[in-house]
């Protein structure tokens, strides 16, 4: 790969290159709000001729797609630069479309790409947040095509999936230790973030490398398809799968733990139940004593006549009943089980 340099220029000069360079890199930054007729593009392209490569930008005309503004085929690429567009791979004789996610903190962008034998095309709207990274690894990696520049693209934008589940998951686990200390309401709320957020990362993902497989195991089969592609091509795929079983454990992670928080918080009422259980279990009898005595009939009237013997029948028994109850509590392993709880 020639030296690397980044300049800026117009949108005439980056569609000669485009047309003449043997080794050119396009980057177009369009607006994060897109309208339809709105002429606000930037673009930076960064092209090696004659041992160097340059960056250019430049505001395309609104009167054309960005596909024709940049001497593409804009009936075959009428996607790129579009907003809305889903995940997407396609293999063409003259070269090859993307629509590459990315992480960028909690949002999914979206960089379409085209790539030839001599040109890789990308396009995203708002601030390049691959663009420093990628030429950092231009710089060490060296490159001999855009193809292997395009894998690098990928490889960045899996890594960025990678970032984003990881920490996720360790928020998730440190979540889940600080319940078991003291629980509250924004844990609850964290988690649910953290479960959408997981989902998102899944379902912007999945789709993507679902249709790369496709292509890159339908091209694979070719006699005609480099052995050094191959080889990229099969890392690619060893990473998306890891990188989905990353984003896999995160919401299994989510899962365990609101059923961690489900289960302490069972625990706590099941405590509260046991409780009102024994207060019953204790003033049950009590109350059967208490409106038996209220009671007015013969044996009542006519049997008890003293005091004596209403507070032994009425109060002892009570005090009787009540002991039992507590003894038998405390024998059993229902008391205990509340101590410990406690």
């Amino acid at each position: 790969m020639p030296e690397l340099t980044v300049t800026r220029t117009d949108i005439a000069e980056a569609r000669t290159r485009l047309a003449t360079d043997h080794f050119v890199l396009v980057d177009v930054e369009l607006p994060e709000e897109a309208q339809p007729g709105t002429p606000q593009h930037e673009t930076q392209a960064r092209t090696p001729q004659q041992d160097r490569m340059e960056g250019q930008r430049q505001a395309p005309q609104e009167t054309e797609s960005l596909a024709a503004q940049l001497g593409l085929d804009a009936a075959s690429l009428d996607w790129f630069g579009r907003a809305g567009e889903p995940a997407r791979a396609e293999y063409r004789k003259e070269g090859t479309g993307l629509i590459v996610p990315v992480v960028h903190e909690d949002q999914i962008i979206h960089i379409h790409a085209v790539v030839t034998e001599r040109f890789l095309a990308t396009t995203h709207r708002g601030h390049a947040y691959l663009a420093r990274t990628i030429t950092d690894v231009l710089r060490h990696e060296r490159p001999t095509d855009p193809v292997a520049v395009l894998f690098l693209l990928l490889g960045e934008a899996l890594g960025t999936y990678r970032q984003a589940a990881v920490q996720a998951l360790l928020e998730t686990e440190e979540l889940e230790d600080d319940m078991f200390e003291k629980r509250s309401p924004e844990q609850v709320y964290r988690l649910a973030q953290l479960r959408r957020h997981s989902a998102l990362l899944h379902h912007s993902l999945r789709p993507f490398l679902e249709v790369t497989d496709q292509i890159l195991t339908r091209r694979m089969t070719s006699p005609n398809f480099p052995e050094e592609r191959q080889r990229l091509a099969r890392e690619f795929q060893t990473s998306g799968r890891l990188v989905l079983a990353d984003i896999e454990s995160l919401q299994e992670a989510t899962r365990r733990a609101f059923a961690s928080y489900s289960s302490l918080i069972a625990g706590e009422q099941n405590g509260v139940i046991n409780r009102l259980a024994i207060v019953s279990v204790v003033f049950l009898p009590l109350s059967f004593l208490t409106g038996f005595f209220g009671m007015n009939f013969t044996f009542l009237t006519d049997k008890l006549e003293s005091k004596d013997e209403f507070w032994l029948l009425a109060v002892g028994l009570q005090v009787l009943v009540l002991f039992a109850s507590l003894y038998i509590l405390h024998r059993t392993r229902i008391w205990r089980s509340l101590r410990e709880n406690e």
